[in-house]
């Protein structure tokens, strides 16, 4: 059986036509973009679905991967200020924005953001002494971010986080350390314990002065209101009334005989007693109380000046 030209040809086309698909379709997955070289010159970018080049002059250059992207970045030692060595790592986190930039304008794109990193980690931690670069990681992470940054910038790349994950120091120094936060805290405890000291110290002070202010106040109170019964009495009498005076003298005469009785040291008191002058007095304090609220005890009277009493009464 003998084959035609045309038998021969047809299949030929088929299989040439597969291959032109085959060379000409290309499929971008998400999340990356191809670059499309001419005769080894970038020309296009293919983004993610179904893209057509031509074939056998366009070929895919370099297939970048566009989403964010995470870079551990490996223990290194850095040298403080103050000449203290720590050992230092940390991640950083990029994303590219470029497929052309990041394709064309650096070699080793992972390494070149690596060594970048590592290098400005050394260079802003090394500008620091020992207990600021422990006290500001916040304040290290977002300088090294914007130095990093605005260096990945032509690489077609934007840094999205650059964090420091420990710092240690060395074991002698870390003892030190310790040593001189317990210190510290023996010393806050020292000036708070004296703070309270000298806090109770002023209250009990201020105690002690505002009793005497009162005390002061006390004894003012009562001395102006002996003046004024002695003023009282002093009327009473210049007016006449003897039974005044005999209240004021049974007042002072029982409140001797109070104190005289509450003393620990006498439990035996001998002294003149007139028991007579005593309920005169006290007969005075009577008439004095009917003079002053009635005979019912409810109605005051006027007092009316009464004549001195120093005998019995002549009769008339």
């Amino acid at each position: 059986m003998l084959f035609s030209g045309l038998d021969i040809l047809i299949p030929v086309l088929v299989v040439l036509v597969l291959l032109l698909l085959f060379v000409s379709v290309k499929t971008v997955p998400q999340g990356h973009n191809y670059t499309v070289e001419r005769f080894g010159r970038y020309t296009r970018t293919l983004s993610p679905g179904l893209n057509i080049i031509t074939p056998f002059i366009d070929r895919v250059g370099a297939k970048m991967n566009m989403m964010e992207q995470v870079l551990d970045v490996p223990t290194q030692e850095v040298i403080t200020r103050d000449n203290a060595i720590v050992a230092v790592d940390g991640v950083a986190f990029y994303q590219v924005l470029s497929a052309p930039q990041a394709a064309y304008q650096v070699s080793g794109l992972e390494n070149a953001i690596l060594n970048l990193t590592m290098t400005n980690i050394r260079s802003v931690m090394g500008s620091m002494d020992l207990d600021e670069l422990l006290s500001n990681r916040d304040m290290i992470n977002e300088k090294l971010l914007r130095i990093v940054d605005e260096a990945a910038n032509p690489w077609g790349i934007k840094m999205t986080r650059v964090e420091i994950k420990d710092i240690n120091p060395p074991a002698n120094l870390v003892e030190s350390m310790a040593r001189q936060m317990m210190a510290e805290r023996n010393k806050r405890a020292q000036i708070l314990e004296a703070e309270g000291l000298k806090q109770a110290q002023i209250l009990e002070a201020e105690g002690r002065r505002e009793a005497a202010f009162r005390d002061a106040e006390a004894r003012e109170r009562a001395a102006e209101a002996e003046a004024r019964a002695t003023e009282v009495v002093s009327e009473a009498i210049a007016k006449g009334d003897v039974q005044a005076v005999n209240y004021f003298v049974a007042q002072k005469y029982t409140e001797a005989l109070a104190k005289i009785g509450s003393s620990n040291n006498n439990k035996i008191v001998l002294m003149p007693f007139e028991a007579s002058a005593l309920i005169g007095t006290l007969g005075g304090i009577g008439q004095i109380a009917r003079d002053v609220f009635g005979a019912d005890g409810k109605s005051p009277r006027p007092s009316t000046p009464r004549p001195p009493t120093t005998g019995p009464a002549r009769e008339q």
